[in-house]
């Protein structure tokens, strides 16, 4: 059965690959419908974006819930009530529970700046500099229980330019992310 052609967003914070997959829905890149962007956070700014582009913003603070379980069911329920087929993380700085994960199986995606397998997790530019990387960049990838260990979707590389910082490597994985997050949804639905 094909993914229904409808987004939920989840973002903690700047939401730029929100933003970049407005852009590509906006120039036709992308045909889908986001229906709700959700944050845990409610000073991201990420929510403006999504007001913005008139689509729906919601927050759903996760310390207004007892446990991560009870969040994520929060949160599962609102992405149902508005139809979401494929829930995209972008951003959004939790791990998923069990729960959630079989709430939506292979209808999660993520965004990481790394080349997964390699430097999953926090701070992967850090740990890119740290192996004395030549080469990182960002993997699209299916969420599942484990973490950053889904199925990956798309790759793109990025040089580890000498006297990088973290700083200087993150931009640049950030350019490629804004590009391959909306090719890799694009690939997702039409793959079905």
């Amino acid at each position: 059965m094909p993914i229904p052609r409808v987004l939920g967003v989840l973002i903690s914070g700047r939401g730029s690959n929100l933003k970049a997959i407005i852009g590509a829905i906006a120039d036709g890149r992308l045909n889908v419908r986001i229906a709700v962007v959700i944050s845990n956070r409610a000073g991201a700014p990420g929510l403006e974006h999504a007001r913005e582009a008139g689509i729906e913003a919601l927050v759903l603070n996760h310390l207004d819930h007892l446990t991560r379980e009870a969040y994520d069911m929060t949160l599962v329920k609102a992405l149902r009530d508005r139809g979401v087929g494929l829930v995209c993380l972008a951003g959004f700085m939790r791990l998923l529970s069990p729960g959630f994960v079989d709430a939506f199986p292979d209808r999660i995606v993520n965004i990481h700046p790394s080349l997964l397998p390699k430097y999953p997790g926090l701070q992967p530019q850090r740990q890119a500099l740290d192996d004395g990387a030549t080469v990182s960049g960002a993997t699209v990838h299916f969420v599942n229980k484990d973490l950053d260990a889904g199925r990956i979707v798309l790759q793109d590389t990025v040089p580890v330019r000498p006297g990088d910082t973290e700083h200087d490597l993150a931009d640049r994985i950030l350019e490629v992310e804004h590009r391959l997050y909306p090719e890799a949804i694009a690939r997702v639905l039409a793959a079905g």
